[in-house]
């Protein structure tokens, strides 16, 4: 692996053969995930490809003249010309190594892959998941002196990190970001002891064994597992609403509605989340149009009959989006009536989508106890029905879902945990 300037791009790089490039900058936690990443990929592909590193901020003329606009980002390029596609942010190495066995005959990748020796750590607890409730089980963990592994296929954060402002959480007077609220956790954990495993690909999860599998070669084993995976949104498949996500598209009212004070917005859903969440976002919005499926909404009456007497708000009943667009400072929603097949168009400040959350279990195969919703059942002390096996955050069981609560999740489990190992 080998550092270079942009002086040297045309030399190292154009005339260089095969090569992998990895524009970093500092004070990037992506960058510090990757780090490591490359430099064992660098002793398994270094013989056929080669590795270099740039400094973005000491090469911006570079950076800009290639389209290099955030950090990490990775170039691939073989006897001058850019190929494979890049990869930025979060990298998962699983993405690298599919990237460089492009670049490479099969023959060579299988003997490559042959030389791959597999690797085992141990741990007292694995932390499956690095939002606030993970986070926190870290920070409580290493504070008490209990060697813990954080693993998650993203890096830390979770919801908050994308999330515009937060302003209920305790301690802070004025507004935070959300990725500068999560940044801070995560360096408290990471700076405590807590040992990061983050932007991974999870291979397996056993949890009678204890054992997870990450980057297909790498075992981590601990004598506790705490399950802090969150949930996910479920997502309309609409044009727009991946590209608009936190940028005028949320999915919790909590969070964002506060900030649609006196301005239109857009609601897609007519469940119990749409309609109870209506209810709370017309404190702020002047207009609220809900955009819903079927021909009536599906919520408990109790919440059907107290929005449907809100002046604030009009639905269209038997309707779905079709795409999310941005025309100035509107948000411009494309929708389909399903009955008369007419298409129209909603101008608003701001849309949230709340047609339901599904827990992040899809890597676990054992028989957790779950609710009816498929959410972890756990005790007073956050464990599940699996012995030496805890769950916190959105992925449980409760009735609220907010970062205090996780943060509360991760306070109980990790004490019963440090208690336990004492």
């Amino acid at each position: 692996m080998k550092e270079i300037n942009a002086s040297d791009f045309e030399k190292e790089v154009l005339n260089g053969g095969k090569v992998i490039l990895d524009f970093y900058s500092t004070e990037c936690p992506p960058c510090e995930a990757l780090a490591s990443k490359f430099e064992d990929l660098s002793h398994l592909y270094g013989n056929d490809i080669r590795f270099l590193k740039i400094f973005r901020q000491g090469n911006r003329e570079l950076a800009e003249k290639l389209g290099v606009k955030s950090s990490p980002t990775l170039l691939f390029f073989a006897n001058g010309n850019e190929i494979a596609g890049r990869l930025g942010g979060g990298i998962k190495k699983g993405e690298i190594i599919s990237r460089l066995d492009s670049m490479l005959p099969a023959k060579r990748v299988a003997e490559i892959k042959s030389g791959i020796k597999r690797t085992v750590s141990d741990f007292d607890v694995i932390i499956l998941g690095a939002g606030p409730g993970g986070l926190t089980a870290g920070l409580y963990l290493c504070q008490a002196k209990i060697n813990t592994v954080l693993v998650d296929i993203s890096l830390p954060g979770g919801h908050v990190s994308t999330t515009h402002e937060v302003s209920n959480y305790p301690g802070f007077i004025d507004p935070q970001p959300g990725y500068l609220l999560s940044h801070n956790m995560s360096e408290q954990t990471k700076l405590c002891g807590t040992v990061y495993k983050v932007a991974v690909d999870i291979t397996s999860v056993d949890l009678i064994r204890k054992e997870v599998v990450i980057d297909e070669f790498e075992t981590v084993r601990a004598k506790k597992i705490i399950i802090a995976t969150g949930t996910t949104p479920n997502l309309t498949g609409a044009p727009g609403e991946k590209e608009f996500k936190g940028k005028g598209i949320s999915y919790c009212a909590t969070c964002d509605a506060k900030y649609y004070e006196g301005k239109d917005v857009v609601v897609i859903g007519g469940g119990n989340s749409a309609v109870e969440e209506s209810e709370y976002i017309t404190r702020f919005a002047a207009k609220l149009t809900m955009v819903h499926q079927f021909d009536k909404l599906t919520a408990n009456k109790q919440a059907q009959e107290k929005i449907l007497k809100n002046p604030k708000v009009s639905i269209l009943f038997e309707s779905e989006p079709r795409s999310f667009t941005r025309e100035g400072e509107k948000i411009i929603t494309t929708v389909e009536n399903l009955k008369t097949r007419s298409v129209s168009r909603l101008e608003s400040d701001g849309i949230f989508i709340f047609i339901g959350f599904r827990p992040n279990l899809g890597m676990i195969k054992d028989k957790l106890e779950l609710d009816q919703w498929g959410y972890i059942r756990t005790n007073e002390d956050m464990q599940t029905n699996i012995p030496g096996v805890y769950a916190v955050g959105d992925v449980i069981s409760k009735k609220y879902r907010q970062i205090t609560t996780a943060v509360a999740d991760g306070t109980i489990a990790a004490m019963a945990i440090a208690k336990e190992l004492d």
